[in-house]
């Protein structure tokens, strides 16, 4: 493993998080009473953002927030994690809104209004700078298409390993796949673009599109697989979970410092367990996500 600082860069959503906390999810037409409520920064490419940046690497964040005061606390609370915002722009109108309701048992129900990420239409000619010299760039769905696909195009055209988180899971063109280096489902995710449920079949037929998978599938741990070679699996830490909202997030953000420092495929999966068994016990998005000290003090034992 080498001594480098991990420089990742993320292309993606960055939103204000209204989290409500239930007992039990209401049925259609119902009210119930909530025990908790909080508000977080948020949206999967900031999630992701902060932490790769817990996690030890550089990280220089690509979106876009509204001129409202969520966009100022936005800003401030990526650069308080020490991400570079050269090129989080800021648009007229609103930043991106995520109204999110988390059960008893840490399962959630989230809905997305995209504010500002909906008007990123692609990458700016400045934006190049900040790919430059990076180990990898993060890519999520939560901007339009149009958006990641320009992303993805930029981060191949610069020799940068391109991930692409496929949330929320929709058709994925072709264009896009051709430019993706490491395709990061969760299980519903991978079923939804390949029609399989079981996994093993979901990360084969995944790997005809893509050279590299990593599949996330919650309690069960995650599934790696490249093409040519056996798929790895590492199975999750037990813990109780109190909020799973950004726990795919961590782990992707996680494995990605680990990989560009040099670790093989399952010690940066394990590295990523940890991260994310940390985050499933704590309340709320990005601000739930470990730091590297926490992660290598869970891994020691």
């Amino acid at each position: 493993m080498n001594s480098k600082v991990p420089r990742l860069a993320v292309f993606g959503s960055v939103n204000m998080d209204l989290v409500a906390y239930v007992g039990e999810m209401p049925g259609g037409g119902e009210t119930v009473t909530g025990t908790d409520f909080r508000q977080v920064p948020g949206g999967k490419g900031a999630n992701q953002a902060v932490a790769a940046a817990r996690a030890g690497a550089r990280v220089a964040f690509l979106g876009a927030v509204g001129e409202d005061t969520f966009g100022l606390e936005l800003r401030a609370n990526l650069e308080a994690e020490g991400i570079d915002v050269n090129g989080l722009r800021t648009v007229p109108g609103v930043s991106g809104i995520a109204h999110i309701v988390v059960e008893g048992d840490g399962g959630n129900r989230i809905i997305v209004v995209p504010g500002a990420n909906g008007e990123v239409s692609g990458m700016l000619e400045s934006d190049r700078a900040s790919l430059e010299g990076v180990d990898a760039m993060l890519l999520q769905l939560e901007l339009p298409m149009e958006a990641v696909v320009a992303g993805a195009r930029m981060g191949r055209e610069a020799g940068v390993p391109v991930y692409l988180t496929p949330a929320p899971a929709r058709e994925l063109p072709d264009e896009l796949l051709a430019a993706v280096d490491v395709l990061v489902p969760n299980q519903h995710e991978a079923a939804a673009i390949t029609g399989h449920d079981e996994p093993v079949d979901a990360l084969a037929a995944l790997l005809e599109r893509v050279p590299e998978v990593l599949l996330t599938l919650g309690s069960a741990g995650s599934l790696y697989g490249r093409r040519g070679e056996e798929p790895v699996a590492v199975p999750a830490r037990k813990v109780k979970a109190v909020d799973t909202t950004a726990a795919g997030d961590t782990f992707c953000g996680s494995f990605a410092v680990a990989r560009a420092e040099g670790r093989c495929a399952r010690e940066a999966m394990e590295f990523a367990a940890a991260a994310a068994a940390i985050s499933v016990g704590r309340h709320g998005a990005s601000s739930s996500m470990a730091t590297r000290g926490e992660v290598e003090a869970l891994l020691k034992g």
